[in-house]
């Protein structure tokens, strides 16, 4: 009977789908990844049916992220299954699982709105691995019925765990590749777009065109190398690797003010060199936040306290550059520049 039942429930309510990833999907892709119409890159929550599921058939949760989507359904080709999709907002299960919209309410009330129960014989949800923070698997259990059963980091690795439910520690293992890496580069460089020329411009009104170069590199050493070279920057936590990358990059700024006014005083030339290398150290640090969320090198809690301790210290630095550009400025207008 409850094969009738699911067939029935799966005509009505179980949208179908295929693992095919077409051209408009491929589009879709390439506008979130530059961060074209970002929150906009959602699929329908509910239901879906790959292939010709039975009863039997495993149940995949994932994100209504059209890449969480997108990527889950083509590792599935060939593989009779229904995949329950969550409303987290158009962001992916990682940072979904952190903001707690990947979490066990909204699981709870999609299989009640889905009516999952009629329609699966088991009682058991395969869900992401990087989902796990956000989901209270005992409540899940207590509150629907269904087991959380948490498969492997990359779906690609799927085909393989459904054959012998079990993760293999390579599967369990968590990797951020060079490519994975670039792959965040597009949209945060778009983000910081507008606001990398915002400061371009009011750098060389203030201070010429070696500040707005400074204040372009600040932003670039940021959005575009820190991604780049962060296995490799020293130090635990993000900002503090955000403030080596960022002394490095005011560097040559900060050398430049002695080579271009030798004749200046000493002090003067110390402390507008002492402004890059305060100022740009402090965007790129505060830039590098940005990854905390993208990365599985931190957690929740983790990055609350690195923002706590150190976002006032480059908000210190920012200012006191700020008042050494003041300062100067005032020295210039009495006529001691």
């Amino acid at each position: 009977m409850l094969q009738d039942v699911s067939a029935n429930h799966r005509q009505q309510y179980a949208r179908p789908v295929t693992s095919v990833i077409t051209m408009a999907n491929r589009r879709d892709h390439f506008l979130a990844r530059w961060g074209v119409n970002r929150g906009g890159h959602r699929v329908e929550l509910g239901l879906y049916a790959l292939g010709n599921p039975t009863a039997d058939s495993p149940v995949l949760v994932t994100a209504n992220y059209t890449l969480s989507f997108d990527a889950l359904r083509s590792a599935l080709a060939g593989i009779d299954s229904y995949i329950l999709v969550l409303d987290t907002k158009g962001v992916n299960v990682w940072c979904a699982a952190g903001k707690g919209t990947f979490g066990t309410d909204e699981l709870v009330r999609r299989i009640e709105a889905t009516a999952l129960q009629d329609v699966v014989s088991h009682r058991v949800l395969i869900l992401p691995q990087l989902g796990a923070p956000g989901i209270a698997a005992h409540e899940i259990k207590k509150r629907s019925g269904f087991r959380v059963e948490y498969g492997p980091v990359r779906a690609a690795d799927l085909p393989e765990y459904l054959q012998t439910r079990q993760a293999t520690p390579e599967m369990r293992r968590v990797r951020f590749t060079l490519r994975d890496r670039l792959i965040l580069i597009p949209v945060e460089l778009v983000q910081g777009l507008l606001p990398m020329l915002a400061a371009a411009v009011v750098s060389y009104f203030i201070g010429g065109f070696l500040a707005a170069m400074g204040a372009i590199t600040a932003i670039l050493a940021g959005v575009v190398l820190f991604p780049i070279l962060l296995p490799w920057l020293p130090a635990r936590d993000f900002s503090t690797k955000g403030f080596i990358l960022g002394e490095v990059a005011a560097l040559p700024f900060a050398l430049a003010i002695f080579l271009e006014r030798p004749e200046a005083a000493w002090w003067l030339k110390a402390g507008q060199a002492l402004i890059y290398l305060l100022a740009l150290p402090a965007c790129t640090a505060y830039l590098a936040l940005n990854f905390t969320g993208s990365t599985t090198f931190t957690s929740r809690s983790g990055v609350r306290r690195e923002i706590f301790t150190y976002v006032p210290i480059m908000a210190g630095m920012f200012g006191t550059s700020l008042l050494l550009i003041i300062t100067f400025a005032l020295i210039g207008l009495l006529g001691g520049l």
